[in-house]
């Protein structure tokens, strides 16, 4: 049985960067991944990708969405767009470096971003994802993500940048579950005040990946993307 903790005003949690990234608040993640799994574990079937890509927002958003695939050394583009937003499945490797969730070939995040999100936040998960599928290790990411910083790599997070992360369909956790519907809104490191974020009655969540240079926020909503209650 599939389980969604409820979020309730108040309700304190321990919250670590790929619990937003991937919405698995709530969720006890194994430390059983300590490296990376065969490659074609992290695949999918293309159509399907893009078929799940395109439930992480409403239709009306996801329809005219770009929508990239995870090819055998990156991501690609699938279908193009004209709205600007991006949708795509993330892997567990779109969370933190020290995150259990990390290798866990399981794992699929269905998200859409808008423009901003596309041109400040897209660069650090599709870079993320080619040095995974190129075989570096933990250690080798890390430095890449701190050069990535320094020569510009990685651009400065300008405001407004957010994402949908409303799909049923999501795999979360291994038990195969997602989370509750909701929004992400990220900006360069900060702190988790400046957003009245983990206070009591607050909410908003958040928490920041300092080694990555950035924090996010995350906003729960009550419809999944089709438009169906969130229970």
């Amino acid at each position: 049985m599939k389980t969604r903790p409820i979020l309730r005003p108040g309700h304190t949690l321990a919250i670590t960067l790929f619990t937003l990234l991937l919405g698995t608040i709530g969720v006890a993640q194994p430390s059983s991944y300590p490296r990376m799994a065969p490659g074609e574990q992290y695949q999918m079937p293309r159509d399907a990708e893009v078929a799940m890509a395109r439930t992480a927002a409403p239709e009306s958003i996801s329809r005219d969405a770009e929508i990239l695939v995870m090819g055998r050394t990156g991501y690609e583009v699938a279908v193009k767009g004209t709205n600007g937003f991006v949708c795509m499945v993330q892997r567990g490797f779109a969370a933190g470096i020290q995150d259990p969730v990390f290798w866990n070939p399981k794992i699929r995040g269905p998200v859409c971003l808008n423009p901003e999100a596309v041109r400040s936040f897209l660069p650090h998960i599709t870079k993320k994802a080619e040095w995974v599928l190129a075989g570096l290790s933990k250690e080798q990411i890390q430095e890449r993500i701190k050069a990535a910083w320094s020569n510009g790599e990685f651009p400065a997070f300008g405001p407004g940048a957010m994402s949908y992360m409303m799909s049923k369909q999501g795999v979360l956790n291994d038990q195969g579950g997602n989370w509750h519907p909701h929004l992400m809104f990220f900006t360069a490191a900060t702190e988790d005040a400046s957003w009245g974020a983990n206070l009591p009655e607050s909410p908003v969540l958040a928490a920041t990946a300092a080694s990555e240079g950035f924090t996010i926020f995350m906003v729960t909503v009550s419809k999944w993307s089709d438009g169906t209650p969130a229970t």
